[in-house]
């Protein structure tokens, strides 16, 4: 467990010692652990005990992301999920696995391993047999996903890109901007291939067990407007999971895009999360 950082020690510790239900939040491209602070305060006020796994080697802050991009580069799914993985075996109760986007695909992968007490999936990324790739996600990352070179690559959206794929249903373009500039930093290219070539490389670390009776409850939740997980996707994921003998729901957010975990709606999403939770687990 060498690999678990301070920060994340204190977590698990705090999670034990509270004796509460521990909620796994997460990330997914282009965020950090930061960016689940709200949720962090909402759980807590709930009775949970957050913890927000890195990505191995993730930055301590957004300024040092940036500073430093290429740390981003060659993080592969299994890297992310053996990591969280440490985590969860570190806390005394089993743990609900919430995630967004890549960290939505990542939950399912732990609660395919039967990680998880309940998951949430929030605008989740494309597993191995989820097969649309709708033409906002080739718009958004498929000049990425095209190129050879991305593999090796830490990659960062211009705002442009950002505005397109995660703030386009925002009305007020002044919150688009200031997301952009409070959260977003360089990703692993190779994650996004991993994805991207799921239904292409029959390897991929891409892969969800879907079927495992210990799964447990799952909730999908997506946003309408989403342009990088576009509902095709989240419900294409909920065809495959419903198979699972678990509870397995989904919900569609109206009028909301990639970005409903971090902007100024991002309190109906937990609060759904939460809900199914209790209902649920």
């Amino acid at each position: 467990m060498a690999s678990i950082s301070e920060r994340e020690h204190g977590e698990i510790e705090a999670a034990n010692a509270s004796g509460d239900t521990p909620v796994v939040l997460i990330h997914g491209l282009w965020l950090l652990p930061s960016s689940w602070a709200n949720w962090i305060d909402f759980f807590k006020q709930a009775g949970y005990a957050p913890l927000t796994p890195d990505w191995p080697g993730d930055p301590a802050t957004v300024d040092e992301a940036r500073a430093n991009p290429d740390v981003f580069a060659k993080k592969t799914l299994k890297q992310v999920a053996d990591h969280t993985t440490d985590i969860i075996n570190a806390l005394d109760k089993k743990p609900v696995v919430m995630g967004h986007s890549t960290g939505g695909l990542l939950a399912q992968m732990l609660a395919g391993d039967g990680r998880s007490a309940a998951t949430v999936a929030i605008d989740p990324g494309v597993f191995r047999g989820v097969l649309p790739l709708p033409a906002s996600v080739l718009k958004g990352v498929g000049p990425f996903l095209i190129n050879p070179l991305t593999r090796g690559r830490a990659l960062t959206l211009t705002f442009e890109q950002f505005n397109y794929g995660w703030t386009n249903a925002l009305d007020d373009g002044n919150e688009a901007k200031e997301l952009y500039d409070t959260f977003h930093v360089a990703c692993s290219g190779i994650a996004l291939v991993q994805m991207g070539n799921a239904n292409l490389n029959p390897w991929t670390e891409a892969k969800v067990d879907t079927k495992n009776p210990e799964r447990g409850p799952l909730l999908i939740i997506d946003g309408e407007k989403d342009h990088t997980v576009p509902w095709a996707i989240a419900n294409a994921a909920y065809k495959r999971q419903r198979h699972n003998p678990a509870v397995t729901e989904i919900v569609k957010i109206p009028n909301r895009g990639h970005s409903l975990t971090i902007d100024h709606g991002w309190r109906e999403v937990a609060q759904t999360a939460l809900d199914f939770v209790k209902r649920a687990a």
